[in-house]
């Protein structure tokens, strides 16, 4: 136990109001920093920008392809009208990329389209930890970029549903789960970002009504619900007490214009990890959609992708298995060449989506201070989307497999 860094960190962090500096009963977010060269720090806000545009290109495809395409990539079927809904003028209001360095490149392993998480951690508190340790904050002025988003996505909202700020009062709500301090204090966080009168009720204060609409604790009716960290995932599967299916009766009101949600359900279309199954499937073929720039980006920023493990075992290529719907590294698997168990997520949440398969890539290991000392962790960049727009960039390090434990470590730019 390093007691004195121990201490400075808890002195740190207890400083910060509203702020979840420990998870699952451990640390969390290090009183350390990484230190990220400007170089590489402008090639990742490239990499996002580019990545994103092919995914946010591959939106506009899937949506008009048939249900049976988007069966066999993994959505679920009672989420089919509602993912074809184009609702907000960008795909996703806040994404995340998980990125891997690979040399001067950056290559995407995921994105996280529908209910990212790490906001409050890239756009605030890695500041203050840059400002503790005297770096310059790569992050400096995407907080405003965040909520310059989150009101553009509500006011985009309103207007669709025809709610007039100058003739009345719009109820928005932004919600999660009450006893979850993580997911609760990110709402909490956005709505004070969003400068728009707004209210957080926790999820289960919430009430539907099928057919006539979303009500909050007051009994009033709900205009714009903000659920930043609720899957749709999960939300199909939801019933209440009396079992009815409280979850895809949302969806239907959604449908109906009777109550408008942020993320917007696009960004369910894009959460699929088969989609990059997709993308490199284009990419491969060389087909049209894709221009010849386009291709050039998939080449350089993307892994190859499919359903099935056949090319990896054929070419004695390493590879990951992930479920096509999951999170936290849950329920990924790491194989060689000749199809063997490497590496095995200790949790099995997601073994009911469709099994995705992408070439492994290693990550990138470095030193970090904790409170019991100096540990060696693997490294992957976080990197926000932000309305279409590179945002904020951060790391979680910890073992091969990032997940829910992995260590949210700050980064400064290295002084020249």
């Amino acid at each position: 136990m390093d007691t004195e860094h121990a201490e400075r960190r808890k002195r740190f962090y207890d400083a910060i109001p509203d702020y979840w500096a420990d998870l699952y009963g451990q640390e969390y977010s290090l009183f350390d920093v990484y230190e990220v060269a400007k170089e590489d720090v402008l090639r990742i806000r490239e990499a996002t920008q580019r990545i994103g545009h092919i995914f946010f290109k591959t939106a506009q495809l899937l949506r008009a392809v048939d249900d049976k395409t988007l069966l066999d990539l993994g959505f679920p079927p009672e989420t089919l009208p509602y993912i074809r809904l184009n609702h907000l003028s960008v795909e996703s209001v806040i994404a995340r990329l998980d990125l891997v360095q690979q040399n001067d490149t950056f290559k995407c392993l995921e994105i996280n389209a529908d209910t990212p998480t790490f906001i409050k951690e890239l756009h605030a508190i890695n500041s203050l930890v840059c400002e503790a340790f005297d770096l310059p904050n790569p992050n400096a002025g995407y907080e405003r970029q965040l909520a310059l988003a989150v009101e553009r996505a509500i006011v985009e909202s309103l207007d669709r549903l025809q709610v007039d700020f100058d003739l009345s009062s719009p109820n928005v709500v932004f919600t999660a789960h009450q006893d979850n301090v993580e997911d609760a204090n990110t709402a909490a966080y956005l709505m004070g970002l969003s400068n728009i009168p707004a209210r957080f009720v926790p999820l289960d204060q919430l009430q539907i009504v099928q057919h006539d609409g979303l009500y909050d604790d007051n009994g009033d009716r709900v205009d714009i619900l903000y659920r930043q960290t609720f899957p749709i995932e999960n939300l199909i599967e939801d019933h209440d007490e009396e079992g009815n299916p409280i979850g895809l009766w949302l969806l239907e009101l959604i449908q109906q214009d009777k109550v408008a949600v942020v993320n917007p359900p696009s960004a369910f279309l894009l959460q699929s990890k088969a989609v990059q199954a997709v993308i490199w499937g284009l990419y491969e073929e060389r087909n049209p959609f894709f221009d010849e720039t386009e291709l050039g980006w998939i080449e350089a920023y993307f892994l190859p992708t499919y359903l099935e493990p056949d090319s990896f075992l054929s070419s004695n290529t390493p590879y990951v298995s992930k479920p096509s719907f999951g999170r936290e590294g849950d329920t990924v698997t790491i194989f060689n060449g000749q199809g063997e168990l490497e590496l095995k997520d200790a949790n099995d949440s997601y073994t009911h989506f469709l099994p995705v398969y992408q070439q492994y890539i290693e990550l990138p290991t470095t030193n970090f201070h904790t409170e019991s000392g100096i540990k060696h962790g693997s490294v992957m960049f976080g990197s926000f989307l932000i309305g279409g727009q590179a945002g904020a960039i951060g790391i979680r390090v910890g073992n091969r497999i990032t997940d829910n434990l992995s260590y949210f470590l700050p980064i400064g730019i290295t002084k020249t």
